[in-house]
């Protein structure tokens, strides 16, 4: 997957970086492929976190989630590359990804990951 999905994400500066406060952002529309049966899978992103210095901007988001819609993911991929994208971009306080997908065959799936300041702090001490 390339780097360049990471780059559409934008911020804007936390007006209010003393205050622990939650951000959830929900995303009904989310799509991607199926990499063994090139079918859509549709499902439904909870992004919450707590920010620290930066925000994330709705519409880069918007079209961020947008580049996965042609994208051969497993739902597990997919749910670990927004959450590292995020991380990324935005490098909150902490961060909880729920990707909860529509059924196929008569099974649901969903996905939870979620990032803290100190385990991503100490991810970059080691890389």
């Amino acid at each position: 997957m390339s780097e360049e999905f990471r780059e559409i994400l934008e911020t804007f500066e936390n007006q209010y970086p003393g205050r622990d406060y939650t951000v959830e952002i929900v995303c009904p529309e989310f799509t991607s492929v199926c990499p063994k049966t090139g079918q859509p899978d549709f499902g439904t992103l909870t992004i919450t976190y707590v920010p620290d210095r930066k925000c994330v901007e709705l519409k880069s988001l918007k079209h961020y989630l947008q580049q996965f819609r042609n994208e051969g993911i497993f739902y597990e991929n997919a749910t670990n590359r927004i959450l590292d994208d995020l991380v990324a971009a935005l490098q909150p306080r902490r961060l909880t990804l729920q990707a909860a997908f529509t059924p196929r065959g008569g099974i649901t799936t969903t996905v939870t990951v979620e990032s803290r300041e100190s385990r991503v702090k100490s991810q970059e001490s080691e890389g």
